[in-house]
């Protein structure tokens, strides 16, 4: 009986590679750049399994030109946005994705971001690289403290939960959050739940860790940002389109708010002249979230996990 082939779309971890082929035939884009369009529509024809990432677009043509063969997609993620999800159900694909091992890093990375916002760390940076940094000034480059301040958290799943865990320590005032439900592990720390123009009007600290839906797409937009303080501080570690950026560029430029920091942007990449960019009052990461090399470790060891589990599941039924 003939092994099934999982085409692996981009370099990973050599550990998800050797389970991989423990019981698959596999096939690797061996490259650290995104597979070609044309190479991702040849390669996957045939195969059972697709292990892809965010950059790859597995849209109908994709899931046409795999045929009938393909059982799985699964994704080094917990977005699931680069799939079209519908036609995978029409054609009874399964998609899997890693949406517990990242989360860690995610919440420390987003509380790294906020307070590198708050503290005007990149500030102080360049102002040591263009030798700026002079005698004690009581009045330069000075940042907003977290404590005795509200935090305000929209999506309070593993990541929301994790970055207030992480910041309560630091002497917040209040933790409030807008979500779907009440979330009973927030009890602890004390979490209100709230509706989101109280979270919007009373959040000194508004930190994005929805997932992206029809629903969350540009829930962060103009009229958001005019009820937000404007000393407050937006931090979107989620996913770009929830934040609406030519929306955001207007309210920093305007001082409607008084910085952000965005590990996601909409588009993503932004080119390097974009005015978010070139803010002062706005950090701009590369969408570094998960970037830890155990989070990454486990989530390609977890994708390769999924689509075994889901082929060899399926066989042993039929």
């Amino acid at each position: 009986m003939s092994r099934p082939r999982v085409f692996v779309t981009r370099q990973v971890h050599q550990e998800a590679i050797d389970h991989l082929k423990e019981k698959c035939e596999v096939d690797i884009w061996n490259s650290d750049k995104v597979v070609p369009r044309d190479e991702l529509l040849k390669r996957v024809k045939g195969a059972a399994g697709i292990f892809c990432t965010i950059s790859d677009n597995i849209d109908a043509e994709v899931l046409n030109a795999a045929g009938s063969s393909l059982k799985i997609v699964g994704t080094m993620s917990v977005g699931t946005q680069h799939i079209s999800m519908m036609e995978c159900r029409k054609r009874n694909i399964y998609v899997a994705t890693t949406p517990d091992v990242a989360a860690d890093s995610a919440a420390e990375f987003t509380v790294t971001l906020l307070l590198m916002v708050a503290r005007r760390c990149l500030e102080g940076e360049e102002a040591v690289k263009d030798g700026q940094w002079g005698k004690w000034k009581p009045m330069w480059i000075c940042g907003t403290e977290i404590v005795n301040r509200t935090l305000g958290i929209i999506g309070f799943g593993r990541v929301g939960f994790g970055v207030a865990r992480r910041l309560k320590p630091f002497g917040l005032k209040r933790i409030i959050y807008y979500d779907m439900n009440k979330a009973s592990m927030g009890d602890d720390l004390g979490a209100e739940l709230v509706d989101m123009d109280t979270l919007l009007r009373e959040a000194d600290f508004v930190i994005v860790s929805c997932a992206l839906t029809g629903l969350t797409r540009h829930l962060i937009d103009s009229k958001a940002l005019e009820k937000m303080k404007n000393t407050a501080i937006l931090i979107n570690t989620s996913r770009g389109p929830v934040v609406k950026t030519p929306d955001l560029v207007e309210a920093l430029k305007k001082g409607q708010i008084a910085g952000a920091g965005v590990d996601v942007t909409d588009p993503e990449p932004l080119p390097n002249d974009h005015p978010l960019v070139l803010m002062k009052n706005c950090i701009v990461t590369p969408h570094l979230g998960t970037n830890t090399t155990k989070a990454r470790l486990a989530m390609a060891k977890n994708t390769a996990l999924n689509i075994t589990s889901l082929l060899f599941f399926n066989s042993s039924e039929m």
